[in-house]
């Protein structure tokens, strides 16, 4: 048996499942997020406080072989402590961790673009980390090491401080010794990097008693939650595009070679030899939330939402969204751009607000896509996860918008999916990761484009390009 964890935004994921790939129990606590003037912060001690409460929930862990563990990212947390584990229950000091969603470190970005030969955007670890220096040298100073948030974890429950460095192709966004010494970092703050699928380290024998483990079990680099989800959608054949959404979105089409894109990431896919092509949406989930709250509905009436989207016609009455809410990364990557509404008029109303959310939600998605096969990557199918992947109305609208065929796998929880093969193959009980993805991973339903409503929505994408480019001098202004 294993304990799968995802540290999300919104939420903090757990499950415990056999090695035939059944889920036993499932867990989830919600977290909260701190926001204002473009800083995005989360306060650290939730995600232990959270790990103790679904460990709880889950029942008994004495059959719990070993722990995997991905998060969002890139979130850095800056650590200033030492892990415990008593009756007051887990503790390891750091302070506010700096979510993917920050952008306070602009002018840091910069340097570490010039320092690196290649653009890094500011929510990146090391622009983050260099802000820390240049705006808080005290906590810098008492900081002893920068971690992720999935990495924060491990290291409360091990003692042990990794980094986890997803696979090949990486080296532009994480770092090394000579760029650390171009930027006057301290390399004794960052940790050692391993890759997912390594064992970071076993719990220390307090927390193993503590929270009900028969022994000290080994806990799994599982890495970033998207390279999790690439595993956990099934999508381990060139063509085949992993869509993880939730409160960001990912892109991910796995391909036979590495492609050289600016407007994209590149990098090992999972599963070798393949490579993976990226396009990272910052504002999707979060984008839903806001016009739901914009709109009077309770939180988490997603359902809802999205029935009152499904009143209004297709193209939302000449209504189109632009989802920037937060700038941009792919594949714009426009820190300063905003969200736009075109074409309001008197006959606007709720649902056309709701619907057009969410068509310049998959209207971003096609962009991606689009990008994607300029740079000679084909898109196949979507194999879609998280929790939007609950709503046929938006898989239907994003086997529409994208003209592809939206696969919706049997659990569609694909993080934790994919860390459970991940896991069942580190402990051997699979011959790789693919064996083990193949053997586990099954797909529960497809959504086939309509082609009508494709050949429609393929002419609005062409204003829906448009409309950034003619606004994109504007962003900067204002």
């Amino acid at each position: 048996m294993l304990l799968v964890i995802d540290i999300g935004t919104s939420a903090f994921k757990s499950a415990l499942y056999s090695f035939g790939g059944d889920c036993l129990a499932a867990a989830s606590v919600p977290l909260s997020v701190i926001s204002c003037e473009g800083r995005h912060e989360a306060d650290p001690a939730q995600w232990l406080r959270a790990f103790a409460e679904c460990c709880a929930r889950l029942g008994p862990l004495e059959k719990v072989e070993a722990l995997v563990v991905s998060g969002n990212g890139p979130t850095l947390t800056p650590v200033t402590g030492e892990p415990a584990c008593g009756a007051g229950g887990l503790r390891l000091e750091a302070a506010a961790a700096r979510l993917w969603l920050d952008r306070r470190a602009g002018e840091e970005a910069a340097a570490v673009s010039s320092v690196m030969g290649a653009f890094v955007d500011s929510g990146f670890f090391i622009p983050k980390a260099l802000e820390i220096k240049n705006r808080e040298p005290e906590l810098y100073e008492k900081t002893r090491v920068f971690l992720s948030c999935p990495e924060y974890l491990a290291c409360a429950l091990t003692g042990e401080a990794r980094t986890v460095f997803p696979a090949e192709g990486f080296d532009r966004w994480y770092w090394n010794r000579q760029v650390l010494e171009k930027l006057a970092l301290d390399p004794k703050k960052f940790p050692p990097f391993i890759v997912p699928g390594d064992v970071i380290g076993t719990l220390l024998p307090q927390a193993a008693v503590f929270f009900g483990f028969s022994k000290p079990v080994p806990l799994i680099a599982g890495g970033p939650d998207f390279f999790a989800a690439i595993l956990g959608s099934g999508a381990v054949r060139p063509g085949d595009a992993c869509d993880r959404a939730g409160s960001s979105e990912g892109i991910n089409v796995c391909t036979e070679k590495r492609i050289g894109d600016p407007r994209l990431m590149s990098y090992g896919h999972p599963v070798k030899p393949w490579w993976n092509l990226s396009g990272i949406i910052s504002t999707t989930g979060k984008a839903v939330d806001w016009m739901m709250t914009v709109l009077a509905l309770e939180p988490g009436a997603q359902d809802e939402f999205f029935a009152l989207a499904a009143e209004a016609p297709p193209g939302a009455r000449g209504l189109v969204f632009l989802p920037y809410l937060a700038g941009e990364r792919a594949p714009i990557w426009d820190p300063e751009a905003r969200g736009v509404f075109m074409g309001l008029g008197l006959e606007t109303g709720r649902a056309e607000l709701a619907r057009a959310v969410v068509e310049g939600i998959c209207f971003a998605i096609r962009d991606v896509i689009a990008v994607m096969e300029e740079a000679g990557a084909p898109v196949r199918n979507l194999r879609v996860g998280g929790g939007p992947a609950a709503s046929g109305f938006l898989n239907q609208l994003k086997a529409d918008i994208s003209g592809r065929e939206v696969l919706v796998p049997a659990a569609p929880d694909v993080e934790l999916m994919g860390l459970t093969a991940l896991g069942a193959a580190a402990l051997g009980k699979y011959a790789s990761t693919a064996e083990a993805a193949s053997a586990l991973i099954r797909i529960g339903r497809v959504y086939h484009p309509d082609e009508k409503k494709t050949a429609r929505y393929e002419r609005l994408f062409v204003g829906y390009r448009e409309l950034y480019r003619s606004l994109k001098n504007y962003f900067a202004v204002f």
